[in-house]
């Protein structure tokens, strides 16, 4: 068997969608995991979709993810141009849809709009050309004088208008469609460029390229495909569609739903190696359920036969767990390189900020959640005295402020404010007067926080605000209570 090749070939509109990086994953891990070449093939015949700098996103989103490609544009392996235009300007395209013509298998098609539009006709639901075979019959002669007038033409591909095309996919298998249901596809438009699903074609063959991953969507022009790939005589390549991405509505993943590029979720706070991870699992799934994967990893498990053919489901808050445990296990320094900028921009005040880092590293999904855990060390927010009511801790507002008061000169005289002689402090405390430890520690953690929830206890909090801001909190707290 050949070495297996595999090829990305994105077109420069924008940001990379979850979609197109998924394609690119697969392409990649089938060629790594066989030991193959993972190509950059630049599609850019579509300029009207054309956006200026999407180049420069596609490589940045394939480096950032580890997807590096062993040929492509900036890396020649003995088959570019690896940029779709460049190659219409050395008439690669022409050359091949020149000699179909010559096999009878395309033609010349000089037919204008207005023609075009009288062919119009409704198919399930929509309106659609479906062309008449008209300038097929055109004579050379006719042809020739057209072509010397300068008239605007396209080519077609002479699609047979009886029997069967077969065609096989790894993953949804053989798919028989009628010949009479295809239409002779546009192979070269009448700026000279041509179709994407030309282009691919040529591309392919001339790139060696063994195995054609992409979304499900092109498996109507598969059978297509295969007719131009019969047509030259060339080997057809294997073929692996991947399911639809839907969001949890089951509706096509779209740019409303906010996280539907690569761009947008590593935006929200996301890690790299987290959405790579995730998704990789968006159609595929390893024979032991296994679900974190470092990318060396995934080449090692990866089999393209154990995809799905069901649509996969896009879940934010299965990748937010995902997330969650990626920066759990984090290096902390690393960890407390991406926290420090939203700990400075939320807390102003000369705090040890590592210190705080430590206490949310566990407690968050998404890096943007440390703001939410951590204001209340720049300032207490308002919160309701119902707040220090806690069955479990048989604490009431009443209780808490006769607790808060009994504390509050003996954490003015204690002069140790690290969290171990402050434990060792309230816990003395709460034995002498005879109460749980909860029932001191909840009114104090409540007091400091003005929070249900915060992520560390009482004498952390306490070693981290000081005590002049510590007792200044208390204090304010008993107003509150004694209110």
């Amino acid at each position: 068997m050949s070495k297996v090749r595999t090829r990305f070939a994105p077109s420069p509109t924008g940001r990379m969608h979850v979609g197109n990086l998924r394609t690119a994953l697969y392409a990649y891990l089938i060629a790594k995991h066989e030991g193959g070449d993972f190509l950059l093939r630049i599609e850019d015949t579509d300029q009207e979709r054309y956006v200026e700098g999407a180049v420069d996103i596609i490589y940045h989103t394939l480096a950032e993810t580890g997807l590096i490609h062993d040929e492509g544009p900036d890396k020649d392996g003995g088959c570019g141009p690896y940029v779709q235009s460049e190659r219409q300007a050395a008439g690669i395209y022409m050359k091949y849809a020149k000699e179909l013509v010559e096999k009878g298998k395309a033609y010349y098609c000089f037919c204008d709009k207005e023609r075009l539009e009288s062919l119009k006709q409704e198919v399930a639901g929509k309106e659609i050309i479906v062309y008449d075979k008209h300038c097929l019959h055109l004579s050379k002669e006719e042809v020739e004088a057209n072509l010397a007038a300068g008239k605007p033409f396209v080519i077609r591909q002479n699609t047979p208008t009886e029997g069967t095309t077969r065609f096989v996919d790894e993953i949804y298998g053989v798919i028989e469609v009628p010949n009479a249901e295809l239409d002779d596809m546009i192979l070269i438009k009448s700026d000279g460029y041509p179709t994407y699903n030309f282009a691919n074609v040529v591309d392919d063959h001339l790139m060696g390229i063994t195995h054609v991953v992409r979304g499900n969507e092109y498996l109507s022009s598969a059978p297509k495909y295969n007719l131009l790939y019969e047509a030259f005589g060339w080997d057809v390549p294997v073929y692996v569609h991947c399911p639809l991405i839907t969001n949890e509505e089951h509706k096509k993943l779209s740019k409303r739903s906010g996280h539907s590029s690569y761009e947008d979720l590593i935006d929200q706070g996301f890690l790299t190696e987290a959405v790579v991870n995730y998704v990789a699992l968006l159609g595929w799934c390893p024979t032991d359920n296994r679900e974190i994967f470092s990318l060396p990893e995934l080449v090692e498990a990866f089999d393209y036969h154990h995809m799905s053919k069901s649509p996969a489901v896009f879940d934010i808050n299965k990748l937010k767990w995902m997330n969650g445990e990626y920066i759990k296990a984090m290096d902390f320094d690393k960890f407390y390189e991406r926290a420090l900028p939203i700990l400075k921009e939320t807390i102003h005040r000369d705090l040890d900020l590592k210190k705080i880092a430590g206490m949310v590293k566990t407690r968050i999904e998404v890096f943007p959640d440390i703001k939410d855990l951590v204001d209340f060390f720049e300032a207490v927010p308002e919160y309701d005295s119902s707040m220090y009511v806690h069955k479990k801790m048989k604490t009431t507002e009443e209780s808490s402020l006769t607790v808060l008061q009994e504390i509050l000169p003996v954490l003015e005289s204690q002069e140790d404010y690290s969290n171990d002689a402050l434990y060792e402090t309230l816990v003395a405390f709460a034995k002498e007067k005879g109460y749980k430890n909860g029932y001191v520690l909840w009114p104090i953690r409540t007091a400091l926080s003005g929070k249900q929830m915060t992520p560390a206890g009482a004498t952390e909090i306490l070693e981290v605000l000081g005590k002049e801001e510590s007792i200044k909190r208390i204090q304010a707290a008993i107003e509150k209570l004694g209110k």
